[in-house]
């Protein structure tokens, strides 16, 4: 579904990622695993147009979307929820979603996705009026991916959805991922330096670091690789 090639990206004189390449199958939940300044981020803000490669190519769904501007992106099906959530924290949770909804122009496909979005999170429905920046960090996150499943995604880039969140959220957040992976067969790539926890709910798994790929396989073998546990799994 989303193929990456050779990807490489520069701030400045700086190399921040150098030919990365992989692939990622429809229907798959699949993570990036790596260290603090791997690379992570920045791969995903290239994937989707927020900031320009220095080389390579991004194709999804067999288009050559590499020099796309962010909101056609979108358009075609590939949202991203990045890093800190970044929600509009003076609007409201319902002000928020329809924000998500921006290019969506079918009335009723919107009301089916805001009603799937209060059934995977009931909570923002209890709190549909209140503005967002005094919600929970936890209560943020599903925000920040509700309001990517209201553009009608068919692929959803989650940038490290543990962050700042109280730790009897975090594993009801993941539940969440696969729950929206599974019975709504959104294919997922997750960046999450919960290296564990990305591998529990992943099916396969990339290493970065500095800026490559140096470590690939099926996020179960990659578990019990002594060179990832001592590096990543704390053990």
């Amino acid at each position: 579904m989303l193929t990456v090639s050779e990807l490489s990206v520069s701030y400045g004189a700086i190399a921040a990622l150098s030919g990365v390449s992989f692939e990622i199958p429809a229907g798959a939940i699949v993570t990036l695993v790596g260290g603090n300044g791997a690379g992570k981020t920045t791969t995903l803000r290239a994937i989707s147009g927020l900031i320009p490669s220095r080389g390579g190519k991004v194709t999804f769904q067999g288009e050559d979307i590499t020099t796309l501007p962010a909101h056609k992106i979108v358009a075609r099906g590939l949202c991203h929820v990045p890093e800190g959530r970044m929600i509009f924290a003076n609007l409201t949770v319902d002000e928020n979603l329809s924000m998500g909804a921006y290019l969506q122009r079918d009335q009723a496909l919107i009301e089916k996705n805001r009603d799937y979005v209060f059934s995977i999170f009931p909570r923002l429905k209890e709190r549909i009026k209140q503005t967002a920046g005094t919600l929970s960090g936890g209560e943020q996150q599903m925000l920040a991916i509700g309001r990517a499943l209201m553009g009608d995604p068919k692929f959803l880039m989650l940038d490290e959805p543990s962050l700042g969140i109280a730790p009897r959220l975090i594993s009801t957040i993941f539940e969440k991922i696969v729950e929206i992976n599974r019975n709504h067969g959104i294919t997922i790539l997750l960046v999450e330096q919960n290296a564990n926890l990305a591998l529990e709910v992943s099916s396969y798994a990339y290493v970065l670091e500095t800026g490559r790929i140096v470590m690939q396989g099926e996020s179960k073998q990659l578990r019990a690789d002594p060179r990832l546990k001592a590096t990543y799994l704390g053990g």
